[in-house]
């Protein structure tokens, strides 16, 4: 990438997800100055408003990097939103609705601020700090508790007409499948996200099929994260596996349909799921590229989990408030 900050400049970039905040403070060169992660969830996260937390991790990143002068803050922020405007449009788990988180930012810290979908940003990380940075066409898919995608066509992110493009997630995958929290049936989301993936494995348990799960989380969702599930396939419990990989296999069918629609170079996955799992989760989506990508348009293109876990969101994120700044570069 090219070096688009002065000498002097610092910038934050900030993810904000469902299950964590993540703010680190970058010099010119991308190096790490000061990070700071906290939950969004549990008893800590329940003190204070959303935007105050935020606020918070923030002022606790500067302090690490000794308080330096910023320039700007980029943030990925879980959507529908509008990244022209860094209005978020309504995210009912952080409790916003028409917030204007890119206004509320810039008046706390005054500096100019860039608000984009957490998947894009996280993405764009991958795209320009990746190992798939040689690529002017990719697909960003990232499986948790539900399922994002960010699409970037001839180096530039797309958000098509409403500003949201990129929602894989609600793709619909298996007619007359279970409801999507959207409303709709057999999204990509309802049947391969974290959430619908534990609710399986909370059947099994509940029927005393999973007995690594029944005995380490019992039948609370909450409690069946991606690390549990995978200890749980390393202890044998091939219910378990099988539930993984029929998942698995439905984002690998998304794929092929993206890579038929959109013929990218590079296909990326991260998100906890891939993260731990990946050997699985790759040859369940490879095995499902192969049956629902044309052979032409999927010949040759890189299918590879993400590199830079936690930190593909806040470097993509940084990235874009750099772009930002200096547009002439």
């Amino acid at each position: 990438m090219k070096k688009l900050l002065k000498a002097n400049e610092k910038i934050v970039g900030v993810d904000i997800g469902g299950t964590k905040m993540l703010a680190t403070v970058y010099n010119r060169d991308f190096e790490v100055l000061g990070t700071c992660r906290k939950k969004s969830k549990g008893k800590a996260a329940k003190q204070g408003s959303t935007e105050g937390r935020i606020v918070t991790v923030l002022r606790a990143a500067l302090e690490e990097a000794g308080n330096p002068k910023i320039h700007g803050i980029g943030v990925g922020s879980p959507g529908p939103l509008d990244p022209n405007t860094g209005v978020i449009i309504d995210t009912p788990n952080l409790g916003w609705k028409d917030f204007p988180l890119a206004d509320m930012l810039a008046n706390e810290f005054g500096v100019p601020v860039v608000v984009d979908n957490d998947v894009n940003v996280g993405t764009y990380g991958e795209w320009c700090f990746g190992d798939i940075s040689d690529c002017r066409n990719v697909v960003g898919i990232f499986p948790g508790t539900g399922i994002g995608g960010g699409i970037i066509v001839d180096g530039k992110m797309v958000h098509g007409f409403s500003g949201a493009a990129g929602e894989v997630g609600h793709m619909t995958v298996a007619l007359d499948g279970p409801y999507c929290g959207c409303g709709k049936r057999g999204c990509l989301e309802a049947v391969a996200s974290r959430i619908a993936i534990a609710k399986e494995i909370a059947a099994l348990a509940a029927r005393e099929d999973a007995p690594y799960i029944l005995e380490n989380c019992g039948t609370d969702l909450a409690n069946i994260r991606s690390g549990i599930i995978a200890k749980a396939i390393k202890a044998g419990e091939s219910m378990v596996e099988g539930v993984v990989r029929q998942a698995a296999y439905y984002i690998g069918m998304a794929t092929g349909n993206l890579i038929n629609i959109l013929s990218p170079e590079a296909v990326v996955f991260g998100g906890g799921l891939v993260e731990a799992m990946p050997e699985l989760f790759m040859e369940e989506i490879n095995r499902g590229v192969a049956d629902h990508a044309m052979p032409f348009l999927r010949k040759n293109v890189r299918i590879l989990p993400a590199k830079l876990g936690d930190n593909a969101g806040v470097l993509g994120a940084a990235q874009l408030i750099a772009e930002r700044l200096h547009p002439e570069k």
